[in-house]
This record gives C-alpha cells, structure tokens and sequence, in this order.
C-alpha cells in the first residue's frame, strides 16, 4: 500500500482562496442574487477600498442603487466608472436613464447620445434616447428615431403612439393620424385598443373593456390600468385636452405605478404637469 502524504493531500483539498477584490465582488453579486442589497452594497464598497482603480465594483454599486431607485447616487458611482475609463459605453447608457429618471432631459440626452457614438450599431433600438427627445421638445428628431426604431421593431404600438405624439407636436393631430406606422401583432393588452383609438378606429370604452377581460391577476389588471391610463394620457396631449391628460397622466403616475422604465416614463412626465397643471 502506498503512503499517503497528509500535508499533500490538505493541499489538494483546500479550496484556493480568492484574491480579496474578487471575493468582494463574488459576495456582492450573491448577495444580490439573494435580494440582499444592503449587504451587496458593503461588499461592492469593500472591494472599491481594495482596489479603487477597478471599475467593476462601482458600476455593480451603481446597478444595485438604480434597483433602489436611488438614482443620484447611482450616477455618483457612474461618474467614477466614466472618470476610470472614458470610453465605458454603458456607464453612459445606464446614467442617461438616470438623468431622465431625476428629470434632467438635457443630461439625459448627452448621455445617451455620447453612448451612441461608442456604440452607433445600436442607434436604432434607442427608443429612450426617443423618450427623451419628446420630453425635450424636439419633436422632429424624436419621430425620426421612431422611425428608426421600427426598422427593428415592426410589432410595437408604444413606438407607433411616441411616433405619433412627436408629429402631432411638431405639426397637427390630423398630419400625425395621417402618417401612423401601421402595427400589427401587438398581444399585450390593451395594447391593439390603443392603437385603434389613434388610428381613429375605436373608442376609450374599448381600452377599458380590454382591460377587465380574461379574468386577469390582480397585478395584471393593475399593469392594465396603467398602460391605459398613460397612453389616454399622452392621446388627450396630442389632441390638446389639457385636463383628461393630467386626470389620465396622474392616475399612471400614482394609482397604478409600474416599476419600470415606461412607469418612470409616466412620474416624470406627471412631474413636469405638476410645475404648471391645467386650471
């Protein structure tokens, strides 16, 4: 029987130990993984001190503080990845979102539009970068990115509806009924009403009947409710009905929140409404 060497063999069993920034940042993505984003938080910060010229712990700092909606302090660790390595295309991305989130469409858009120049093969799935340029007032640019958008997304009615909005805004309701890209294939509901109701096809009490049929979840019904409520919201806009676009806005905005990116859309969009509401 051969001998057995017992300091070899604990060599070979004992786990090698990570490298103390690659710890950090494995513990701060399982914490994440669990839900635990306080304690994702120490870890990522733990692994900066380590090492504060790496730029991975301050973006997944940035990621974890952007699912707490703290979107200030995000951008904080944004600007340190961007001050690391200039030329970090997502950094841009991901702050621009958080620029329009706080409201400050023009930081916004330098944003997204420096992502852009680092990464133009991505240019026409920029439908935010579309968002935005409404909320700027540059209407004739944001419908030209709708366009664009519908080179890769033939099947969206929200892009056919912000295509809508832009040229209504820069020339007429009618002009923008007129030249409304076509859709089909939509399934969200009640995503088809929506569009018949621009089209000029249906009706609000079609939106609403869509809406309370098939028996929905009460999280589907209330994601329903806010996407009818947002898209009458922005339709009353674009007709100029001040009044039904705040009631519907409002409702969007507060009722019925979505916790994501159109949810966003409709507080900061409510936001603005605020600074001067319809009498």
């Amino acid at each position: 029987m051969a001998l057995i060497c017992p300091s070899l063999f604990a060599a070979d069993t004992v786990p090698p130990v990570a490298p103390p920034y690659e710890g950090f940042i494995f513990d701060g993505k399982d914490a994440e993984r669990k839900g635990l984003l306080g304690k994702a938080l120490e870890s990522y910060k733990k692994a900066a001190e380590v090492n504060p010229q790496r730029v991975d712990a301050y973006f997944y700092t940035a990621r974890v503080l952007v699912t707490q909606h703290k979107f200030e302090e995000a951008n904080a660790a944004l600007n340190k990845v961007i001050e690391l390595q200039p030329q970090a295309s997502t950094a841009y991305n991901l702050r621009g979102s958080n620029f329009f989130r706080l409201g400050e469409i023009d930081k916004s858009l330098a944003d997204f539009d420096k992502y852009l120049s680092l990464e133009p093969q991505q240019a026409p799935y920029h439908w935010q970068r579309g968002i935005a340029l409404y909320y700027a007032g540059k209407f004739d640019e944001g419908r030209r990115q709708f366009e664009t958008h519908q080179t890769v997304n033939s099947h969206d009615v929200e892009n056919a509806v912000w295509h809508f909005i832009c040229r209504a805004r820069s020339e007429s309701f009618d002009k923008a009924r007129e030249s409304l890209i076509p859709i089909s294939g939509d399934r969200r509901v009640p995503m088809s009403e929506v569009f018949n109701l621009f089209a000029g096809k249906g009706t609000e009490a079609d939106i609403w009947k869509a809406v309370e049929e098939g028996k929905p979840s009460p999280a589907m019904l209330e994601n329903r409710r806010f996407y009818a409520h947002l898209y009458l919201g922005l339709f009353h806009e674009a007709k100029g009905d001040a009044k039904k676009a705040y009631d519907h806005i409002k409702k969007a905005a507060t009722e019925f929140p979505s916790d994501d990116y159109m949810g966003d859309v409709a507080r900061v969009h409510f936001k603005r409404l605020l600074a001067n509401p319809p009498k």
